[in-house]
Parts: C-alpha cells; sequence; structure tokens
C-alpha cells in the first residue's frame, strides 16, 4: 500500500464495512474495531460481520423505487455491499434478497483480504481522538461510548423500538394450503402465500391483540418506527391495516379457488438451500410462547417450527440537524463521521450508502484537503441533506424516497415520469461526480 495514512473504523455492520472498503480502494489503510463475539449486543447471533439481524431483504430493485435508485448509485461507486448482495441473492421477487451467512461471509472474506486492512476484534470505550475516524456502531450503540458520545455532542440520544420477524423451518409449512406465487404475477414465484378467509383473519386478529408482549421500561418512551411496526401495533389500530399492509391480497389469486383471499400472509426464502422462511412484515414483540401460538393460527402454519424467533431491541440515533454536516462529518470536528443507523438513516441499503460515502468524503478529505459531497440530485446525497437539514425538534429516521431527492425543474405529473427523470438524472450526477473526483465509475 502506497499511501501511508490510515482511518480507524467502528463498527463491524453494513455501513463500517463498506466505509472500510470504499477507502481501501483509494489506497488508505483501515483498522476496523468490532466487539462481537467478544461483546454482544440484544440482536446480534454471532460474531461475523455485516450480519443481518433484521430482515434479509433490501427491499426493491427496480429504478422506479427510491431504494432500487439507491442500489444503483451504489453499484456505480463500487459498493461492497452491492456486490456481495448479488453473490449471496436468493429468490425474491422484484425485491433483491440474500443468504444472511453467504453474505456476512462474503463481506469479511472480502475485507480480510485487503492490503492495509486490520480487524481487531474488541470493544471500543471511547472516542477516536486526535486521529481520522468514522463511528458506525450502529443503533444499538450502549455503553461508555455513547455516554461519551451523548456528553459531546450535548445532546441526548433519541430512540426508537424496532422489532424481529420471526423465520420458519420450510420443512414445518403445509404445502397443500400454501400457494406459490408474486404479487401481480410478476417475476418469479418466489413468495410462499398463506391465505386467509374472513373469519381465519378476524381469529387471527383477536390473538394478536390479546397475545401477551414483553414491555419497555417505565421510563422510556414506547416509541415505534412507522416504517417497522410491530404486526400486534398494526392490528391494534384497526380490523383493516394489516389487510392493506403486510397481509394485502391485492394481486395474488389462489390457484386452487380461483379468488383473491381475504388476507395473506406471505414467506420469503431466507438462505439459499431454502430451508428457512422469513414471515414477510412480521416484526413482533409478543412473548416467544404467545408467536408460537398466534402464528400457528396462520393457515400453513399450524405446525410451525421456528429457527428464530421474533423479538423487540431499542434503536438509538443521534439528533442529526445542527450535529452533523450533509457528508456525515461532526460540526466543528472534520475527521469524525457517524455513519450508518447512528448518523439518523433508516434501513439496511441507507445505512451502508451513509458508511459509503462516509469512506468516499474522507477518502477525499486526506487526499485533497476538503470535501466535494454527491449532489441533492442523487439518493446518496439527498440521506445526508436530510439528516442535517429536518427540524431538529420532531427529527426521525428515515428510508430513501424519492420526496427526499431534489426534483427541482422536473414534471410534476406523471409521478411515474417525474421518478424516472429523477433517477435519469441522479445517475448522471453519480457518473459527473465520479468523473470529477477521478474515481472509477463501476458497471
Amino acid at each position: 500500500m502506497k499511501n501511508e495514512k490510515r482511518v480507524t473504523v467502528v463498527g463491524g455492520g453494513l455501513a463500517g464495512c463498506e466505509a472500510a472498503w470504499q477507502l481501501l480502494r483509494a489506497d488508505i489503510g483501515v483498522t476496523l474495531f468490532e466487539q462481537r463475539p467478544q461483546v454482544m449486543t440484544p440482536a446480534h447471533t454471532g460474531g461475523r460481520l455485516a450480519e443481518l439481524v433484521c430482515s434479509n431483504s433490501f427491499r426493491g430493485d427496480r429504478l422506479s423505487t427510491a431504494p432500487g435508485l439507491l442500489k444503483a448509485e451504489m453499484r456505480l461507486l463500487g459498493s461492497l455491499v452491492m456486490e456481495a448482495a448479488a453473490a449471496s441473492a436468493v429468490p425474491a421477487g422484484q425485491a433483491l434478497a440474500v443468504d444472511r451467512e453467504s453474505f456476512s461471509s462474503y463481506i469479511e472474506t472480502k475485507l480480510s483480504s485487503q492490503q492495509g486492512f486490520e480487524l481487531i476484534r474488541e470493544e471500543v470505550t471511547a472516542l477516536p481522538s486526535g486521529q481520522p475516524a468514522i463511528l458506525a456502531t450502529g443503533p444499538l450503540t450502549a455503553g461508555a461510548i455513547a455516554d461519551e458520545l451523548a456528553a459531546k455532542l450535548g445532546k441526548e440520544f433519541l430512540h426508537f423500538y424496532d422489532a424481529i420477524a420471526p423465520i420458519v423451518y420450510a420443512d414445518s409449512i403445509e404445502e397443500e394450503i400454501v400457494f406459490r406465487a408474486s404479487r401481480h404475477g410478476k417475476g418469479e414465484a418466489d413468495y410462499l402465500n398463506c391465505p386467509m378467509n374472513q373469519e381465519e383473519y378476524l381469529s387471527f386478529l383477536a390473538a394478536l391483540r390479546s397475545a401477551e408482549q414483553y414491555q419497555v421500561h417505565e421510563f422510556e418512551d414506547e416509541k415505534f418506527f412507522e416504517g417497522c411496526l410491530p404486526v400486534e401495533e398494526m392490528a391494534r389500530r384497526g380490523d383493516d391495516v394489516l389487510r392493506f399492509g403486510p397481509l394485502k391480497p391485492v394481486g395474488l389469486i389462489d390457484p386452487r379457488s380461483g379468488e383473491r383471499p381475504y388476507a395473506v400472509v406471505q414467506l420469503r426464502q431466507d438462505d439459499l438451500a431454502a430451508e428457512h422462511y422469513n414471515i414477510v412484515g412480521f416484526q413482533t414483540r409478543m412473548r416467544q410462547a404467545e408467536q408460537k401460538r398466534v402464528i400457528r393460527l396462520i393457515p400453513g402454519l399450524q405446525n410451525a417450527q421456528f429457527a428464530r424467533m421474533g423479538q423487540m431491541h431499542r434503536n438509538s440515533f443521534v439528533n442529526a440537524p445542527g450535529l452533523l454536516e450533509p457528508t456525515y462529518q461532526l460540526r466543528g470536528e472534520p475527521m469524525l463521521f457517524i455513519a450508518g443507523q447512528l448518523s439518523g438513516v433508516e434501513g439496511y441499503i441507507e445505512s451502508a450508502s451513509s458508511g459509503l460515502a462516509c469512506g468516499l468524503y474522507m477518502a477525499q478529505l486526506l487526499i485533497t484537503g476538503s470535501v466535494d459531497p454527491l449532489p441533492s440530485t442523487t439518493a446518496i446525497g439527498a440521506l445526508g441533506g436530510y439528516i442535517a437539514n429536518a427540524e431538529p425538534k420532531h427529527f426521525q429516521p428515515m428510508n430513501i424516497t424519492f420526496g427526499l431527492i431534489d426534483s427541482e425543474g422536473l414534471p410534476r405529473r406523471p409521478r411515474l415520469k417525474r421518478r424516472e427523470a429523477q433517477a435519469e438524472r441522479a445517475l448522471k450526477a453519480v457518473r459527473s461526480w465520479c468523473e470529477r473526483n477521478g474515481i472509477v465509475v463501476e458497471g
């Protein structure tokens, strides 16, 4: 490695690994600290880098969707996360989903093989001082480093509660009851569908509402991320909330009856061997015994055996507006970046994209002495702009949407045309940014 510069990255999740990769590509050495498996979190199960703790899905992959555009930008910028996802993809219709173990293994192997990369498996108890560093400790940041960061920022951490969906064994699914299909027949028939009639749905709804749940501590506010609500919370909000949400039957016809079910629970393949299936949209905080009782009311899952139970955990993040620049740099300390969900973005790809941006921007800072951020017409640039400029009093983490991306000068209607124009302009802007900064465009 010709460049003697070195950066400390704290946290081996998606954001930390992506940041490390971008720095290594710029010929900058990386020391990556990961506390697992010596110190575990409430949500992780092992010590692998880039472990996916919730869903195995990276959401929609079409360019007409904001997540699809974000992934396209990341691919142009040489994303390791996107490379690993392509190598470990499992069938998921028009979405991108991966085999968890293959995905994590790919990233850890690729990083570990790079010259200039050092992995230290120990807990970091103090913020890096006097050196370029990227803090990507994730939404479960706790202990001494969380206390020090809160004291440094002069603000308390914000938080919401997140929940994880259960995973069932494929051989415990009743094949004569479920049917295989993708919504509206688009793509391959990659989902298993558990059909419900009205009576079955209402009985299931009642069971959800009465199920015993894990409770938060009395001194903590019970706040949820609206984009990832526990299934029992959705049931509590009204009879039809689930039917218009994760259990919507639209675009699905049961081939045995020739009719659309009243409601449908979908199962998505979770590993390459197709031995595990994730219950789509079924984040839950029910107690484990209650999960088994309630989920076994779903047609086709009467005898379900669980590879993983659902659970709830607290997600913490900094109040980024006023604290972070659109480049994820801490204001007043340009050599300290905060990446991933700790910065206030929400979701796998959003977290990875923020790490990618931090790696690119840190490399610019060390090589040229300044940062040239991606413009607000791109999905990556728009996310950084959101966390830096949102209203601090009501700040909440955000998934990527077209509404965040600058659309000035583009047609307002029809919506699809505007999105296509936004995507085309965004990808062109990424290519121009790469050319201006001497970065090789991938693909």
